[in-house]
């Protein structure tokens, strides 16, 4: 088993800037991709971004391309996910997830999530 924490989220204006972080417990943190989704009131939760165990390979949606970086640094068991230049429609909770899996984009292809952090941009 692995737990997942996410912090980091809060109310940023638009233009700004967050960093969430995402620490593992349990079981050995190596090995498993990481990333991040997100989900909007009434709407689907969505691929954000992924990284390899790694740390070389990442994938982005292109909604966040160019703001958004993941970085992970596994001796500290964390994953991170900096997000600048914000707009009001990447207000979200955000999750991190981990899993051994080959398609990064899908919900079902993460066995462990964390419980979310809160992301609130205002116009």
């Amino acid at each position: 088993q692995v737990q997942l924490a996410e912090s980091g989220g809060g109310l940023v204006q638009a233009g700004g800037s967050l960093r969430l972080s995402c620490a593992a417990s349990g079981r050995t943190f190596t090995g498993y991709v990481m990333g991040w989704f997100r989900q909007a009131p009434g709407k689907e939760r969505e691929f954000v971004t992924a990284i390899n165990w790694r740390g070389s390979t990442t994938s982005y949606a292109d909604s966040v391309k160019g703001r958004f970086t993941i970085s992970r640094d596994n001796a500290k068991n964390t994953v991170y996910l900096q997000m600048n230049s914000l707009k009001p429609e990447d207000t979200a909770v955000y999750y991190c997830a981990a899993g051994e899996t080959m398609f990064w984009a899908r919900v079902r292809g993460y066995d462990y999530w964390g419980q979310g952090t809160q992301v609130t941009v205002s116009s």
